[in-house]
């Protein structure tokens, strides 16, 4: 009995025992992470497998041709304004400011402010909008890029050059290039890329 017990408490008995203890660790470890890895093949939602596979999720607008409003600042004193040239070019006689409307859009710059004289009538002072109501396809700024928009074809983003004829802060008013009814993309997504829309 104390030859097995001095046995047992040799060196070589120690280092066969922390050998054995080691190796049972290290097979312990990777039967796990092989189990983690084939219950994530399996079970576990993966963004990339789903986005080739059913496509990226984006939100997305139907474009109509309806009535929409475009807003230009107008910062009115005593009924007066004074604007760019870039800007007066979007104003005209009659359109609606709070409370009143233009009057008057001056052709020619004034040289003493190097900017173009717009009057109002019933405006009181301070920073308002001239409204631009039209008829047509609206579609908010953000969805541009280099005057193109991307639209929903067969579950694919397809690139579509539009032409803007005139936009706010916020929308585009497109004079070409989208039709009545079609899907355009608002989230960032990539030509070619495969989508699905959200409901």
């Amino acid at each position: 009995m104390e030859k097995i017990q001095q046995k047992l408490r040799s060196k070589k008995i120690k280092h066969i025992f922390f050998v054995v203890l080691v190796a049972v660790i290290v097979c312990w470890v990777i039967f796990r992470f092989a189990t983690i890895a084939s219950e994530n093949s399996r079970f576990v939602f993966n963004a990339s497998r789903s986005m080739i596979q059913v496509g990226a999720p984006v939100e997305t607008m139907t474009v109509r041709n309806t009535y929409g409003t475009l807003y230009e600042p107008l910062s009115v004193k005593n009924n007066r304004a004074y604007v760019s040239a870039e800007r007066a070019s979007k104003l005209r006689v009659g359109q609606k400011v709070k409370g009143g409307k233009i009057t008057y859009v001056s052709n020619n710059i004034d040289l003493n402010t190097g900017m173009y004289l717009v009057r109002t009538s019933g405006v009181s002072d301070g920073l308002h909008f001239a409204e631009f109501t039209t008829k047509g396809i609206f579609v908010p700024l953000y969805a541009i890029s280099n005057n193109s928009v991307l639209v929903v074809q067969d579950g694919i983003a397809v690139a579509r050059n539009v032409k803007i004829a005139r936009q706010d802060s916020e929308n585009a008013y497109i004079a070409s290039g989208l039709l009545n009814g079609e899907i355009v993309i608002l989230s960032k997504v990539h030509a070619g890329d495969k989508v699905k829309v959200s409901k």
